[in-house]
Parts: C-alpha cells; structure tokens; sequence
C-alpha cells in the first residue's frame, strides 16, 4: 500500500530567499503535512509550488466545491481550480466507480488564494497532485505555516469530506457563525417572479400567500434600490429606496413582518453603478470598471470602500428593521490581471484576500451587535469553510428552472457546509407544464431548503397542489432532509440516488431509473420518493419487510394507494405515478 512521506512532497520557488520545511504527523489514520516556509526579512512572498504524484489506482472521477455537473478527471496540464475565502475551497476528493474514498486532500489556508493543479500525468500515469501559494499580491511576512490534510482511507467519498467539513471547524479562525432557525425554513423569493419590476403591494399579497405555503421569510432581491428595468448594476451604489417602488420601506417591511415572515433585502456588494451619486466619490477607487454592466468593482483594500459599506448595510438594517441580507457577488472583488493590481497609499490592506475577509469580519460583528439573529444569504462559489464564519445561508448559484443543476449544486453544498443552512436556487416552472413535470422542481432541492419564486397568485389550480403538497412534505419531514445522516451517490453521474436517514426514518430520493437498494436494519418508517416521469421503482431489499401499510401519493399529493403489505427479502417491482412518493411504515 503506497504512503505519502514527507520527502515526497517537493516544494519549489524561483525565489532563493526562501528556505522551506515540511513536518509529517498522523491522527486517526490522516496524514497531515505542516508546511512551513521562512525569510530572513519581511517580503512578499513570491509564488510557491508544493506537489507530489500519487497512484492513479481505482480511481473514476474526482470532486471539488465548484465541479458543479462536471465531475470528470482532469490532465494535469489543465488548469485546475483557485480558492479563497471568496471563491470554493482548498478541497479536493478522488473516488472510485463505487463511491469510496481513494485520496481526499485539504489545505489550511481557505482565505488567501490558493491554487489546485491535480490530474493525470500523462508520462507516469500517475496524479500530479500541485498546491501554487502567493499568486496573488499579498501582505509582507517573514514566515508562513500551513498543513495539507491527506486522506486515504477507504470509507465513502461523502464521509471523507464531512470530515473535513469537521476538521475546517476545529482551526482556529474558522468558527462557523450561528445559524437562526428561521435560516432552515422555506423562504419566497422576488427575483425570478418580479425580477426588477417590483411593487411594494404586490410583494405584500405574494408574501401573504406563500406564508399559507410554509415559507418563513421573504427576500426581496434587485428592484429595489431603482426604476431602471434593464438588468444591468448602472444604478447601484447609493442603496437608496426606488419610492416608486416601495414609497415607504419601513411600513412595508413592519407589513410583511404582521405576516409571520422575516425579511431580507439584496445588495450587489461590490458594484457602484456610472448613474448612481456614489461614483464620483468611488470612481478612482475601484479594482475595475466593467463596461457590460455600467458599473466598477469597489476595491475593500481602501477603508473609506469598506467603512462605506458596512454603514450602508446597517443603516438599513436598523433604520428599516431587516432580519436579514442577500449579499450579491462578492465573488467580484477580483482582478482582471495581477499587473492591475497596484498598492496606492491611501490603502490601509494590501491584499484583496485580506481586505475582503477585513470588511466581512467587521460588518458580521456590527451587524450581530444590531440582531444576534440576523440571516446572511451567501451564493455559489462564496462557500467555502472561510465563509461560514460570515454567512449562514448559502444558496446554490442561479439556474433559472435546470432542476438538475439545482440538484447537484444543493448536495454540492450540503457535503461540504457543516451546519450551515443550504439552500437551492429560487425554483420556478412554465405555468404551461403538466403537474408531474413542475413537481421535478421541487424534488430536486428536497435536500436542502427550498427558495420559491413564482407568483403564487398567477399559478393553476394544479400548480397550487403540487406547490402546496411538496412544501408540506418537505416540512414534515425537514429534520431527516436536513439534519440526517446524507448519503449521495455516483457523483460523476450528478447524483442519480440521494438518501438520509435517521432513527425514526429513511428517504431515498431517485432521480433515474434504476434499482433500489434500501439497505439492513432499516428504520421504522421508510420513504421512497420517485423523482422521474417513470411510472415504477424497482427495490431489491436485503431484509424483509413484514406487516407494513403502504401509501402512495401523486404529483399533488393525491393519495393513490393504501394498503398493507409483507415483502420478502428480494426484487419487487411497484407501480407508481411520475413525480411521486411512497411511504412504508
């Protein structure tokens, strides 16, 4: 069995002011390598390279936070993945065909960037496995440790990297902020049902429908802060109410808090718009000017930029009683060539990395002085274990009705986010679909929390049940869905089988036709849901199930079977309708 020592991970720089060491200590079957690099004076850091090759045995596909449908394996002459506190993770998973572990890698650093190089070499058939540190300006030192966790065990890939999930939590400065409950409830959403054409009254009697529905919280997303129906950010920066709009902030959010609803409201962070009046005090503050979107990046490295911000944010928050915000694309605080980015003396931070973790550090704990509980809404690829310290809510990145792609981003996020409340995109449908086909929608974000939006008021009768039996089959059951024992299958074929599972119950969802193996000592209650247009399951039970009640429901939650049964260990194949779920108890 092969064995990664220290001797084998090779650490290179073009730099020779910098001596290196590497020191190798095992815990519970985990390699850990603590990476150490020193100059004798303070200087930036110049790019480093650690790597080694590892056996390219019984292993099929490979997965990292921002795969997203692509789980294949790459060359090693391709270019890998950068991580950051605002961009994915250090966090890379090799599995076999059978879902087990065969080399899962994390790197303590999730805050400044760090760059992911690992494929087959194409010469030795082996992974040429390589970590770039320093590729990015950052502050002047003399010392720098940081420690690759190398795992190798044989245990299911998912385990692996909860694992890491756990071990991310354990660093110090890696604390994940609180999580409200109200963070793991269905929220409505604005953005897809009124995307920037909003109305305070018509927010008002959507938000009083979807209360019935079980949704807890409303955001109100991009609209808000203007009149300008043209999808671009040329207005943003002031952050001031649109009256024509909302004519009164305060007295619609106290309405839509006599709902029983919370309310979050959207900021696209780091945009200021050419229109707005912040551009004239920010334009020569910006990492750059995007042209197709009339607006600049807001560079944090100054402080006016993050003081700026942070007022802007609680201002509103205490002015306008907020319970949360959607903060919207600080995954843009980038740079289009490292040859832009100049350090100027006005600028307190000389790496982006740190001034970005600088303004969401601060705002988290003015924000928190305000409401303890207050919700933090954070999108795909801001998700990484650096995040969870700021954010509580992370939601898969915007897949306007591609159920798959919301499928896989939610499991995506659930492997990785610990505690943290995930939540698919907004779902949405053609009011023109058939019942079953809608229903998909919803049962591909049944494992995390699901974001609604569309105009409840405009849907059919059908559409209505459909939405309506979901949620509520979702609420029932939302302990299993989210805090159970999560088991996600094949990967590389986008999770075609999802369970979770606890004492009391089992839920497998199936997302193509195949055969359902529900596994030994099952739990009293086990439900089965059909998420394809298929019309049969097929289950092979490794033990048998004697005296239960079977009950099937439909697409809208029409209950279409109900009976008792006794099944022998074995195949059996059971008829039910597209969309739909079965319940053994």
């Amino acid at each position: 069995m092969f064995k990664l020592e220290a001797e084998m991970l090779k650490i290179e720089s073009g730099s020779e002011e910098l001596d290196f060491g590497v020191e190798h200590f095992k815990k519970e079957e985990i390699d850990y390598f603590k990476i150490s690099i020193e100059a004798e004076k303070e200087i930036e850091f110049p790019q480093v390279s650690i790597s080694f090759f590892y056996p390219f045995v019984d292993i099929q596909s490979a997965w990292h936070p921002g795969a997203g449908r692509d789980k294949s394996l790459a060359a090693d002459w391709e270019d890998g993945f950068a991580a950051k506190a605002a961009s994915l993770a250090p966090v890379i998973s090799f599995l076999s065909q059978n879902d087990q572990n065969r080399l899962s890698l994390a790197y303590s650093e999730a805050m400044e960037t760090v760059n992911f190089k690992m494929g087959v070499n194409e010469e030795s058939g082996q992974l040429n496995c390589r970590i770039i540190l320093f590729t990015q300006p950052s502050k002047k030192r003399s010392s720098y440790q940081a420690v690759l966790r190398v795992d190798s065990r044989d245990i299911p890939y998912y385990q692996a990297i909860k694992e890491i999930s756990t071990w991310y939590q354990s660093l110090e400065g890696y604390q994940p902020t609180q999580v409200p409950q109200t963070a793991k409830e269905p929220m409505y959403s604005s953005w897809y049902s009124f995307h920037q054409d909003l109305e305070a009254a018509e927010i008002e009697k959507e938000a009083k429908k979807a209360k019935k529905f079980g949704c807890e919280a409303v955001i109100v997303d991009d609209g808000w802060q203007t009149v300008d129906n043209n999808r671009g950010y040329a207005f943003c920066g002031d952050w001031e109410v649109a009256e024509a709009r909302i004519p009164d902030m305060k007295k619609h959010v106290e309405k839509i808090h006599k709902l029983g609803l919370k309310y979050l409201l959207w900021y696209s962070v780091p945009f200021v718009g050419i229109h707005s009046k912040a551009w004239q005090r920010f334009k020569d503050k910006l990492l750059f000017y995007a042209e197709s979107r009339g607006a600049g990046v807001l560079d944090p490295r100054y402080p006016e930029v993050r003081e700026y911000l942070i007022e802007t944010y609680k201002t509103a928050v205490r002015d306008w009683n907020l319970d949360g915000l959607k903060l919207d694309f600080i995954d843009q605080f980038a740079y289009e060539s490292e040859s832009e980015l100049k350090v100027e003396p006005e600028m307190d931070i000389e790496s982006l990395d740190q001034a970005v973790d600088s303004l969401m550090f601060d705002l988290r704990k003015e924000l928190q002085q305000l409401k303890p509980e207050i919700m933090i809404e954070f999108r795909q690829k801001y998700i990484g274990p650096y995040m969870r310290k700021y954010g509580n809510i992370f939601r898969v990145n915007d897949c306007p009705g591609d159920a798959v792609t919301n499928r896989v981003g939610t499991i995506d996020l659930r492997l990785l986010a610990g505690e943290t409340a995930v939540h698919s995109d907004m779902l949405m449908w053609d009011p023109d679909d058939c019942a079953a086909s809608a229903a998909l929608q919803l049962l591909n974000a049944l494992f995390a929390v699901p974001q609604f939006s569309m105009k409840l008021s405009e849907l059919s009768q059908e559409h209505l049940a459909v939405a309506d039996f979901w949620l509520s089959f979702w609420k029932d059951h939302k302990e299993v869905l989210l805090e159970g024992e999560l088991k996600a299958s094949s990967p590389g074929h986008l999770y075609p089988l999802v369970s979770s599972e606890n004492e009391e119950k089992k839920i497998i969802a199936v997302y193509d036709q195949m055969v359902i193996k529900p596994g030994k000592k099952l739990p009293p209650e086990l439900i089965i849901v059909n998420a394809t247009l298929k019309q049969e399951l097929v289950l092979d039970l490794e033990e048998e199930l004697k005296n239960k009640r079977l009950r099937i429901y439909n697409a809208v939650g029409k209950l279409t079977a109900d009976k008792k049964i006794s099944l022998q260990k074995g195949l059996h194949k059971i008829e039910v309708p597209p969309s739909s779920c079965i319940i053994i108890k």
